[in-house]
């Protein structure tokens, strides 16, 4: 995977006159009424003062005016003003997506160090830590195989300008870059070429990302697959000359507060065609990103082994192609899964729940008591939620409440949707145990019916990420490409482990 430009942050309780740096950002709001602001009408010579009185500067949402410091006396002689919306309507998620579309602004201008103020009735430490994210996410470079000049310079720096410093603060925006980075390197796998992020290169990658960070690796290759009888697993992989292969994390706490073991499943698939039922032409490039779920896995282990929750937490990963060949499973085939539940596949580009189920069989192996899975599962989920929220499934109605709460506070938006037992009747299969499509009603519902079958009734929930793993367009604090989406809930999850509903 091509390198990134780390950002080094900081936080500082200096006065912005005294802040050495290229650029600061001013949030600015619409109802503004912040004595803190005459200090910068001051440094910019009035200037401040004359644009809000002609409406010049509204403090509507990401609009932005550059400022001119002429005092001597200040450090900095560039001031950026962004607008940041009525001041009750500031949530951690628009604080985030301020400070992300800041940051790229200040690339787009080839500017390499900014400092940032932190403004607004938000807890100071919830703020620093979505500050510290958002900047973090706007170092990512999304062109890393260009050779000849970037659109954008690179963010190497950056400070975050508190209202006093105090180890609490500074503490949160530390926690903020552990997770911006994790959810930056799930981008950065997901944008990856199928031809060089194959099924064991992905494992490979695993191992370099995570090597010496306390964390217990493990890859189950094709022949441990088999020996396993993981046989959706098998299956799904015949038709690529690529081999699979189940990468396997493990992160055990120094001091756990109970017995309960986090299990994290992503769906893996580097590339996926459809299979037989191949897909259409148009947009299948996109079938990289097959792989979002499991990257968002890996990625959180990543932050979970410097959080250092206490809470056990396993990750599964099932890695392969879906391809078209000789040996690909066809339309009608029945496979048997690590359960012993048969399996009659009627479409073999509904494959991500074929991988999932073997994978989930296998946590549960490994001691799982509470499942998570995340999968771009069903185009029957973007076109019920669109591109902005991922769907929810799960049971009980307590676990998933915590998953949603948990998305919320990371930035991740997640609506709760039916799982009602109807759902289930639709996959029942004339010759198997289940079909792997239920129809084309309740696409994404019938979907997770699907997944809960391998779930041995454990607390669990699937997060389907079809609509909001990639981004087709651009906006000011997402650039087109993958978002990382799910990332920094699946890490602050383990954070939550006295909440954790007991199990049976």
């Amino acid at each position: 995977m091509a390198s990134q430009t780390r950002l080094s942050l900081s936080v500082t309780g200096a006065t912005p006159r005294l802040v050495t740096t290229d650029l600061i950002v001013l949030p600015v709001f619409v109802d503004d009424a912040g004595a803190d602001l005459a200090q910068w009408n001051d440094a910019s010579g009035g200037e401040l003062a004359r644009l809000r009185g002609n409406q010049e500067i509204r403090g509507k949402l990401y609009e932005t005016h550059w400022l001119h410091v002429d005092d001597a006396n200040w450090r900095c002689r560039r001031v950026l003003v962004m607008g940041a919306g009525p001041r009750n309507q500031l949530t951690l998620e628009r604080t985030r997506r301020l400070a992300t579309a800041a940051g790229l602004l200040a690339r787009r201008q080839r500017i390499g160090r900014l400092a940032l103020v932190q403004r607004g009735p938000l807890d100071r430490q919830a703020c620093a830590q979505a500050l510290a994210e958002g900047l973090v996410l706007a170092s990512f470079q999304t062109d890393p195989y260009k050779t000849r000049e970037r659109d954008q310079g690179a963010l190497r720096e950056a400070a975050i300008i508190a209202d006093g410093e105090e180890k609490s603060v500074t503490a949160a925006a530390e926690r903020g870059v552990v997770l911006g980075e994790a959810t930056n390197l799930a981008r950065g796998l997901s944008n990856e070429p199928s031809n060089l992020l194959t099924p064991r290169s992905f494992a490979e990658r695993a191992h370099e990302l995570l090597a010496n960070r306390g964390l217990a690796i493990d890859v189950l290759d094709e022949s441990r697959i088999q020996e396993l009888g993981m046989g959706l697993m098998a299956g799904v992989s015949r038709g690529s000359v690529e081999p699979p292969c189940v990468l396997v994390v493990r992160y055990t706490p120094p001091e756990t507060v109970s017995d309960a073991v986090l299990g994290l499943v992503g769906k893996g698939v580097t590339f996926d065609t459809g299979g037989v039922s191949i897909k259409p032409a148009d947009g299948m490039d996109k079938m990289k990103h097959d792989m979002a779920g499991g990257a968002s896995v890996l990625a959180a282990l990543h932050a979970v082994a410097q959080l250092q929750p206490p809470v056990s937490v396993v990750g599964v990963i099932p890695a392969t192609e879906n391809m078209v060949g000789g040996r690909a499973i066809k339309p009608g085939d029945v496979l048997r899964s690590a359960t012993g539940k048969t399996v009659e596949v009627l479409n073999t580009d509904a494959e991500g729940r074929l991988i999932l189920a073997d994978a989930l069989w296998y946590a549960r192996e490994l001691g799982a008591t509470h499942l998570v899975d995340v999968a771009t599962l069903t185009g029957a989920c973007v076109v019920a939620l669109g591109r902005t929220t991922s769907g929810l499934f799960g049971q009980p109605a307590s676990w998933v409440e915590l998953v949603r709460e948990t998305g919320e506070h990371a930035g991740d938006r997640l609506w709760p949707m039916p799982l009602f037992e109807d759902y289930t009747e639709l996959l029942e299969s004339e010759i198997a145990d289940l079909q792997n499509i239920g129809g084309r009603a309740a696409g994404a519902i019938t979907a997770a019916a699907f997944l809960k079958e391998f779930t041995g009734g454990l607390p669990w929930a699937h997060l389907d990420i079809a609509g909001t793993a990639w981004a087709d367009d651009a906006t000011p604090y997402q650039p087109k490409g993958a978002t990382g989406v799910a990332v920094r809930t699946l890490a602050e999850l383990t954070l939550t482990s006295g909440r954790f509903p007991a199990t049976t």
